[in-house]
C-alpha cells in the first residue's frame, strides 16, 4: 500500500510498504481521512522530535523510518481474533496514545502522562498517511453516522482542546481569553464554547486567523493595534477568568498571565521550544495560578457528543482537502506558506 513515511527533515518520501493485518486484538481500518497536525509539521521541518530515530521506542519496537499521520477516521475492513466490539462496516476515529499501563502515572489512570508514552503515527505502530492502520482495540472509538468522516479526522485535535478547557478552572458564565488562534487555538475557542464561556477573546496577528476566529464567535484583538492587557482589563473590568496560552512564544506568555484577574488561570496548552521568563510576583501578589496540559484523556466520546450537537465544525475549520500524492507540495508546504490555511485533510484513496 502507499504510505508516507519520514525519513529525516524535510525528507518525507511516499513509499509502497506491506499492508497492516488484522492481527490478534487489532481492528484494521481504511483511512478516509488524515488530518496534518502541528507536530507533523514540526517534525517535518526540524525533527526528530516525537519519532525515534537511532533507538526503537519502547513500546513499538520501531524507529525511522516512520509512517506518519495520527488525525484519522476511517472504516473497520476486518478484525483480529478476540475483537469483540466492533465489525467491519463500522466508521470509527483511533485515540493514537500508547502507554504501558504499569508506570506510576498509567496506575492513576493518566496514560497521556505515561512513562514511556508515544503516538501512533510519529512513534510507530502505523499512520493515518496510508491506506490502512491496523490498531489495537481499545484505541478505537465509534462515530455515528451523523458525523462525517472529515469531522471525525477532527476528532484528535478537538480532544486536545477540550481536554484542555476541562483541566482548567473555567465554570460556565466565566470570561475567557485565547492567546494564538491557529488550529488548536481555534478548536479552543469551540470549546470554550461548549463549556459556557460568556466572553471569548481571541489575541491573533494573522488576518486570515482573526477572521476564522471572528466566524466562530470570538471577540477578536490584535496586538498590533492595541496593548492586549490594557485592552482586556478594560473590557472586564478585572481581567479575564482564564487565559490559554496557545503560541509556544515566551512574550505571549507574559501577557497570558497579566491578562487574568486576581485568582485567575493560566492554561498552557503549547509545547514551548526556548524557555520563557516568569516572574513569581506576578502570581504571588494576585493569587494566580499556571498549570498545562499534555495531549488528552478520557475525552474521546465527550468530543464525538459534542460533534453530534455541532460543535467543532469541519466546515469551518477544514481549508483544503488533497490525495496522498499531494501531501508535501499541497499539504506541508502550503501551511509553511500559506497562513490562511488552517486544517488540511488528506486520503489515500
Amino acid at each position: 500500500m502507499q504510505a508516507l513515511r519520514w525519513h529525516g527533515v524535510k525528507d518525507l518520501r511516499l513509499e509502497n510498504i506491506e499492508e497492516p493485518q488484522a492481527t490478534k486484538g487489532k481492528v484494521k481500518i481504511k483511512v478516509e481521512w488524515c488530518g496534518i497536525c502541528g507536530s507533523d509539521l514540526h517534525e517535518y521541518v526540524a525533527g526528530p522530535i516525537f519519532i525515534p530515530e537511532s533507538t526503537p521506542h519502547a513500546l513499538t519496537g520501531e524507529q525511522a523510518p516512520i509512517v506518519m499521520g495520527h488525525e484519522f477516521s476511517g472504516q473497520v475492513v476486518e478484525v483480529g481474533e478476540g475483537v469483540t466490539r466492533f465489525k467491519a462496516g463500522e466508521r470509527v476515529v483511533v485515540e493514537p496514545v500508547f502507554s504501558c499501563g504499569t508506570c506510576d502515572a498509567c496506575r492513576q489512570g493518566k496514560y497521556n502522562l505515561c512513562e514511556k508514552m508515544g503516538f501512533l503515527g510519529l512513534a510507530g505502530g502505523g499512520g493515518g498517511f496510508s491506506e490502512y492502520v491496523a490498531a489495537d482495540e481499545h484505541m478505537v472509538h465509534k462515530i455515528p453516522d451523523t458525523v462525517s468522516y472529515e469531522q471525525g479526522a477532527l476528532v484528535e485535535p478537538s480532544a486536545v482542546a477540550l481536554y484542555a478547557v476541562r483541566q482548567s478552572q473555567l465554570k460556565a458564565g466565566d470570561r475567557a481569553v485565547v492567546f494564538g488562534a491557529g488550529p488548536i487555538g481555534l478548536l479552543v475557542i469551540e470549546a470554550l464554547k461548549a463549556a459556557g464561556a460568556s466572553d471569548i477573546y481571541a489575541v491573533e496577528l494573522s488576518e486570515e486567523r482573526k477572521q476564522k476566529a471572528a466566524e466562530l464567535g470570538a471577540i477578536v484583538l490584535d496586538p498590533k493595534a492595541c496593548d492586549v492587557v490594557e485592552e482586556l482589563k478594560q473590557r472586564t473590568g478585572r481581567g479575564v477568568d482564564v487565559a490559554y496560552e496557545v503560541t509556544g512564544v515566551p512574550p505571549v506568555l507574559t501577557q497570558a498571565i497579566h491578562s487574568t484577574k486576581i485568582g485567575g488561570q493560566i492554561m498552557i496548552v503549547s509545547i514551548f521550544e526556548t524557555s520563557a521568563p516568569i516572574i513569581p510576583n506576578d502570581i504571588v501578589m494576585n493569587e494566580r495560578s499556571i498549570t498545562g496540559i499534555i495531549g488528552y484523556r478520557d475525552v474521546f466520546p465527550a468530543v464525538i457528543s459534542l460533534m453530534e450537537k455541532g460543535f467543532f465544525p469541519a466546515d469551518k475549520l477544514v481549508t483544503q482537502k488533497i490525495k496522498l500524492h499531494e501531501v508535501l507540495e499541497r499539504g506541508f508546504e502550503a501551511l509553511l506558506k500559506e497562513k490562511n490555511q488552517v486544517k488540511i485533510l488528506v486520503s489515500a484513496h
